[in-house]
This record gives structure tokens, sequence and C-alpha cells, in this order.
């Protein structure tokens, strides 16, 4: 029988904190409810002592989810303890993981700290931290680059303390494959209470090695893997949790070891995952990007016209990427329209289908074809779960060669009440941006403001991700119209509604 693997995912704390990947409560929440979905074992959720916000996205998802293990990151460091604790002590199956650098120029440059007070703080650690829980995870930051003895001597004394688990992190993506397994297999063979305590990883991709060194670690007898959807993460990502399992999935017969997963979440996950952070999938990434599934050469068509093993190791239902082909357009029902949302992956409550089914209606009378990337975008373009504080009633824009630009927005307010403002911008867009900051009466930072096709042609919808800042916090928004300056006033109103709704709710 395969030796069971579990799965950490860390998308909302290690892939959360890379710059420009920043969440909200409400995506943040939504992005956990998908990875529950998808199986995951374990579900890191944030890091609390990093700001108050933090500690109340990890306090809600504790709170949310209740099939998974939820995570709460800490420094050695008794009032990091202490609000990771306060955040995830709620949930079902709660975990506290500490963390202290452990290779030599960490400890001497960062921590200041002889190697014996570093041991002593680690197992001061997690002997807090069991008072508070059972289940403790301990960490040695920058392990790749520390003595193996030394780590063995550490791991020994944090399990001693109480560590549930030890985690063997490449931090700098510094480890070659081959390397990596020498240190997991030199630390499981010299480390003599671990039979006490599982193994984990948790590589990083600086040199695109991540899921190699993963996969090593796991053949030489770790038993838990830190990972996250797209392989986000700080610099140059995480390894990537859809490589990873399909890696052991597909080639099953070399390692023998298996997860719990539902793969066919995949797809699903790495989709929702890229909408809320704004960070769109590489074309060719493997497993999840574009072109993954995609043949265009010739040879390869006839190939897999033939047989599809011929140029596909794995099957694009493996991880839920839709391929019948059912066509809607305006004639279609709702019963056709709501089986196809399931088939997405879409379960939504029946007042939501009938707001995207209106929707729908609208661009059918736009496009003869509405594709599958079109629904999907009509399902991803609002959140569905925060209420509209403002609501897009009319806009008009003028703008030429020769004319400044200038936008009339007119907004209604969950109130009843309506506005209207015109505003002089560089561009229609800039124009719709300020007018709409009039009528909500903040200056909001625009980030980040892209646009993109859904599909293609010239009847094809526009989709819109902006993120925006205010007092030190950031939101995002989407939107898609086949309109694109609506896509981009949809997508700003996007982001100003969670911004209200978290304000409102959490402050």
């Amino acid at each position: 029988m395969a030796r069971k693997i579990y799965i950490f995912d860390t998308t909302l704390r290690d892939g959360e904190q890379a710059p420009r990947c920043s969440m909200n409560l409400a995506e943040k929440l939504e992005v956990a409810r998908q990875l529950e979905k998808l199986g995951v074992d374990i579900m890191e959720a944030g890091f609390p002592a990093a700001s108050p916000g933090d500690a109340a996205a990890v306090r809600e998802i504790a709170r949310t989810v209740k099939n998974v293990r939820v995570v709460a990151l800490a420094r050695a460091l008794e009032k990091d303890i202490d609000t990771a604790w306060e955040a995830i002590r709620k949930a079902e199956s709660p975990r506290i993981h500490t963390f202290i650098a452990t290779s030599p120029i960490h400890m001497e440059y960062k921590l200041r700290m002889a190697p014996e007070q570093v041991i002593e703080a680690a197992a001061a650690a997690v002997r807090y931290a069991k008072h508070y829980c059972s289940d403790v995870e301990f960490s040695a930051e920058d392990a790749s680059r520390s003595e193996p003895d030394f780590l063995c001597r550490i791991f020994s004394a944090a399990i001693d303390a109480g560590a549930t688990v030890i985690n063997i992190p490449d931090t700098v993506g510094y480890a070659i494959p081959e390397e990596f397994a020498r240190l997991v297999a030199h630390i499981k063979a010299n480390t003599p209470n671990i039979d006490r305590a599982m193994i984990s990883v948790h590589c990083h991709n600086d040199l695109g090695l991540a899921v190699a060194n993963s996969l090593a670690a796991l053949r030489a007898g770790a038993n838990q893997v830190e990972c996250t959807v797209n392989g986000l993460g700080e610099r140059a990502g995480n390894a990537a949790l859809e490589e990873i399992v399909m890696a052991l999935r597909t080639r099953r017969d070399f390692f023998d070891l298996a997860t719990g997963l539902d793969t066919a979440q995949i797809f699903s996950t790495s989709r929702l995952v890229s909408k809320v952070t704004g960070v769109s999938v590489q074309i060719n990434k493997a497993i999840v990007g574009e072109n993954a599934f995609a043949h265009e050469a010739g040879i390869h068509q006839h190939g897999v016209l033939a047989n599809r093993q011929t140029y596909e190791i794995m099957t694009p239902e493996s991880i839920g990427l839709p391929q019948n082909s059912l066509v809607l357009g305006k004639h279609s029902g709702r019963h056709a329209f709501e089986e196809r949302l399931k088939y997405l992956g879409f379960a939504l409550d029946s007042a939501r289908i009938d707001e995207l089914f209106a929707q729908f209606k609208i661009l059918a009378d736009k496009k003869k074809t509405v594709t599958d990337r079109d629904i999907e975008a009509l399902a991803r373009g609002a959140s569905g779960t925060i209420p509209e504080t403002y609501k897009l009633e009319r806009f008009a824009v003028q703008s030429g060669t020769q004319l400044a630009a200038t936008c009339t927005i007119r907004l209604a307010r969950k109130d009843g009440s309506v506005y209207e403002k015109a505003a002089v911008g560089d561009g229609p867009v800039d124009a719709a941006f300020k007018a709409i900051d009039e009528i909500v009466g903040r200056t909001l930072e625009l980030e980040d403001f892209r646009l993109s096709s859904v599909t293609s042609g010239e009847d094809a919808q526009g989709e819109a991700t902006v993120k925006v800042k205010f007092e030190g916090r950031t939101w995002n928004g989407h939107g898609v119209s086949t309109d694109i300056l609506e896509a981009s006033i949809k997508a700003y109103l996007a982001a100003i509604n969670t911004m209200e709704w978290e304000m409102a709710v959490y402050e």
C-alpha cells in the first residue's frame, strides 16, 4: 500500500506574503474554502503576529473550515505564540508552527546568537506552544545551509520539548535534489527521537528546483510537503502544489506515494488563486498553464487524435479541466446554465445563480456563443459574498485625440441614494476612477491595473483586475464586460465594495 503524503498548503501565508500577491479577508476565506474542497490536509492560514488584519483573517479561517488542520505561524517568541494561539484556538484541529534560523550566517548576522542559545530558544518556544496546543510544528529556517549534525541536535531538542512535526526548509532555494535527499536521510538516521515526529519539507524555487527537491525529500522519507497553489511565494516562489501532487499521481509506479487530494479540483483552485491575487499563470506552466494540454504541431495533433496518451501523460479531466463542448447562447435556459456552472466547479445558491443567469442573458445578446471561459469569468467577476455598497447604474465618456477625457458616473448606494459625478483624467479609465473617488469620498491609490481578453474574437469579454491601496491596506477587484471601460469600472467598484464591507465589519 502506497505511503501517505500529507499536503501542507501555505498559499494563504507564504504565498500571500509575496509582493503583489496580498489578499483581503473575503478573498482569503474564499481560497480557504476551496483548499478545503481540494482536500489539503493542513492549511497554514497566516502569520498572526504580522498585523491585526492577518490575525483577524486567520481567526475567521479557523472558524470557517472544518475538515482541515489550521496552522498559524509564529517566531520563537512568546508574544508571537500567544497571538498565534488566540487566532486559531477555535479551529477544529489547530496547530502552532514556530521557527528559528539555524544556518551559521543567520545565527551570526541576523539572530546574533550562539548555536547553544538557538537550541535553547527553539526548545523553549516549542514547550511554550505546547501549553496551548497538542500539535506543534518546529521549523529550522535555512536548514539547507545549516550544519547537518546541528540540525539533528536542534530537532532532537524540539521533539523532546513536544514538537509533533519537524520541518526542513530550503528557505533560499539553495539545495540540489540529490543533496537535499541526503540531508533528509541524514536527519532521519541521526536524530535519536525522530520516530516521535513527522518529517516535513518546505522548498523555495530560486534555482527552479523546488518541486524536484520536494519529491527527492519525499522519497528519502519525509511524510509532509509544504507547497502553494501556482507556486506562489517569496522571490521565485514555493514548490507548486499541483506539480507535486500530479507527479506523485502520474508516476505512482516510481514513487509509490499517495495523497488524499481531489485532483479534479486543481484547475478551479488554480484559477481562483490567480483571480484573487491578480497574478496570472504563465501559459506554459506545468499542469495548470493554458498550453499544458494544447497541441499545435501537426505531428502532435495527429498523435493525440489517434491516442491521447501519445503526447499526454495525464488527462485534462484528472485536474478538472472542462472538456465537453455544450454550446450556450441566448436561447439556452436556466437549467442548462446551472448545470454548466456545476460542471465548471461552482457550487452557488439559487439567488446567486439567478443573478448570474440574468448577466448571462445580457451577454448572450451581445455574443453569438458563450464559452466556458465566459461563464467562468461571470462567476468569478464578483465574489457574490460581499454586499454591494455601490452599484454602477450608468456611465458616459467623452475622449479623443483633441479632447480631454471626461467621464460621468452614476452610482446607486445600498441605502437607496443615487450619486452622479463627472471628472477629467488622463484617459477615460483614469477619469472614471476619479469620478468614483469623488462619489465615495476617498482618494484611493491605484497600485495595479490589468486588462485581458477572456476569449478570442472581436466580441470577446474583457476582464479587468485592479489593486487599490487606502491607509496602508490593499484590496483587489475584478470585473468583466464586452466593454473594457465597463469592466474596469466594475473592477474598481468591486475593490471599493470589499474595502467598505471589511472596514464596516471588522473595524
